[in-house]
């Protein structure tokens, strides 16, 4: 680990989006300034998280602490590695959300709120990724929460309310169990920092030790939707399009998913996981979650009820490649929060358009639809094979070292698993590529509304971004040297190849 300086950066990259959300709800009902606002924090924001990526690949670590907010408790930000990484896919795709939702939402009521909202969002993702401690994270964690539940809620249906309700039941209940974990871990360790491996490292209470590892599980598991505290997920569908590319691609789940890691990683450290064996425990429901959610998505007639449990499927492949505590598995759960976030965004954007151009929304309405919307079938078809593991594509990297961790740890059971998550990813892609492309143009495939450029386009770049994670992840400057960073300093590896 290099140098570790103090910057304004870690906290500016959280301010701008909050900032913006302030002024779009001053001035938010005029479009012209609503559009601007909402596009120049979302390329302000990619402009200061990216700036710090050369300085991260030489080993800085940029940090900022704001004073105590808790006796011994600081609101503090710190850029390591797996943080920058996280706000680097964050960042990037809250410029083509923003792009796509502009179009996507026109004409819809509320949209001074849901703007206004929709950048509070990724502000308080970001500030979760450069959270420097657990405190700091668990505000920006409960704050997401808060923030996301007008956007569920917007469209104000019956479906929408009790979509709502069961998401607050959710994620309030998961927060209360990290902060109960906290406070245990803040006792016998005395201290929430993220700056180095296994705060609980020289802790030797067996019973205390399970019982944080359960609350913050269980706790982070809720968002990242791990089975059986998944069934919100599936309900939240009533929300808009850019709605659910935010809480399946950018900032919720994923919320989830980074906890876990530094759950694994920073809170317990990867000996002491390997000496408690909980590790073993959570990879097996991750690979039950990853199965199952794949069976359920074979029997969903809407497209979006599929993406959602091809979501909580996708998203336990982080869990799982973790829980198996090897550099190359490790490598899998960091890299695939790109990866899957990349896929899934694309996928959502393309259901969009697909409804805007067509009013599509079953999967058995989309025969021929290629023909009519070839440029969105095409990011579709590129996002599908990706899932299914398609070489030259980001699912396929993912897969790859994720296999090659479960034999690293003897886990060869694992590899078996990718093996059937694979097939049952091609039984319910396949049959709607095959649909799109081969069959005759039904009802919904012979005519087709204009779909704005800029739904286009966000699609279109975002399924390019799946083709350049395959094939070029490991060049010079990619943000998959950070993963790889990041799993040196899990490992104790530092110059070392993971």
């Amino acid at each position: 680990m290099g140098a570790e300086l103090f910057d304004l950066r870690p906290a500016l990259a959280p301010l701008v989006s909050a900032v913006c959300a302030g002024l779009v709800m001053l001035v938010g009902y005029r479009p012209g300034w609503r559009a601007a606002l909402a596009i120049a924090a979302a390329v302000l924001k990619f402009g200061i998280v990216w700036s710090m990526l050369p300085g991260a690949l030489a080993g800085t670590v940029y940090a900022i602490s704001f004073g105590e907010i808790l006796p011994g408790l600081a609101l503090a930000f710190r850029v390591d590695a797996l943080g920058l990484f996280f706000a680097l896919v964050s960042s990037t795709l809250w410029v083509a959300a923003t792009v796509y939702a502009l179009a996507y939402m026109r004409g819809h009521p509320g949209q001074q709120r849901f703007f206004g909202f929709f950048s509070l969002c990724v502000s308080t993702t970001v500030g979760i990724a450069f959270a420097e401690n657990l405190l700091t994270l668990f505000v920006f964690y409960e704050l997401l929460t808060v923030c996301t539940y007008p956007l569920l809620m917007h469209d104000g249906g019956l479906k929408a309310r009790r979509a709502g309700r069961r998401y607050l039941v959710y994620t309030l209940t998961g927060g209360a169990l990290i902060l109960a974990g906290m406070l245990m871990i803040w006792h016998l360790a005395g201290t929430l920092s993220l700056a180095d491996t296994g705060i609980l490292g020289g802790i030797d209470d067996p019973v205390a030790l399970a019982t944080i590892f359960v609350l913050l599980a269980v706790g982070f598991g809720v968002k990242a939707a791990i089975m059986p505290l998944h069934a919100w997920l599936p309900a939240a569908m009533v929300a808009p399009v850019p709605v659910s590319a935010l809480l399946h691609a950018v900032a919720v789940v994923k919320a989830g998913a980074f906890g876990l890691l530094r759950l694994i990683y920073n809170v317990f450290g990867v000996d002491l996981m390997r000496e408690l064996g909980y590790a073993d425990v959570l990879g097996a429901i991750a690979a039950a979650t990853i199965v199952l959610a794949s069976v359920i998505a074979l029997r969903q007639h809407k497209l979006k009820a599929l993406l959602a449990w091809s979501t909580i499927s996708q998203l336990s492949y982080i869990v799982l490649a973790a829980c198996l505590l090897t550099p190359a598995a490790a490598l899998a759960a960091i890299i695939h929060l790109a990866n899957q976030a990349f896929a899934k965004i694309t996928l959502f954007f393309a259901a969009g358009a697909i409804e805007r151009g067509t009013g599509a929304t079953r999967i058995d309405e989309l025969d021929g639809i290629g023909y009519r919307l070839p440029m969105v079938m095409v990011a579709f078809t590129i996002a599908s094979l990706s899932f299914i593991g398609v070489p030259l594509l980001a699912g396929f990297i993912t897969k790859w070292y994720l296999s090659l961790g479960a034999l690293e740890a003897g886990a060869g059971f694992y590899v078996w698993v990718m093996a059937v998550s694979t097939l049952l990813n091609a039984a319910y892609w396949l049959p709607i590529l095959y649909r799109a492309w081969f069959r005759r143009p039904g009802r919904y495939g012979t005519t087709a509304r204009p779909v704005s450029l800029l739904m286009r386009v966000p699609t279109l770049i975002c399924a390019l971004y799946v083709v350049i994670l395959g094939i070029g992840a490991e060049a010079p400057a990619m943000p998959f040297a950070l993963a790889e960073s990041a799993v040196r300093f899990a490992f104790g590896m530092l110059g070392v190849a993971p």
